[in-house]
């Protein structure tokens, strides 16, 4: 399952190794779709890839920050740096594909 993330915490959780960051809000569709996957491949990728979910209604500021104007928004980092900003739900294999090219 995915950790929690804070605009607190953000840039300390998400400095080093390869990250995906899901944010999301309660009331959106799309995110009760896209949050199952982002669970399992929380699971799946432990030891390699750090997955965290940030709901945008409780922690506005790090959205705001990175221009997310849509949800779900998955970002990539990767030692700190944004490599992939994903917009919309995406099933599964392609986030495998994605997250595969940066570890």
């Amino acid at each position: 399952m995915a950790n929690i993330i804070t605009d607190k915490d953000f840039a300390t959780k998400t400095s080093e190794g390869v990250t995906l960051v899901d944010f999301w809000a309660p009331w959106c569709g799309p995110c009760r779709m896209q949050s199952p996957i982002v669970d399992e491949l929380a699971e799946e990728m432990e030891g390699q890839v750090a997955v965290y979910k940030m709901n945008v209604d409780e922690e506005p500021q790090t959205a705001q920050g990175f221009g997310i104007m849509s949800i779900p928004t998955l970002l990539v980092k990767k030692d700190g740096e944004v490599v992939e900003k994903l917009v919309g739900f995406h099933d599964k294999a392609r986030l495998q594909e994605v997250l595969n090219r940066h570890i």
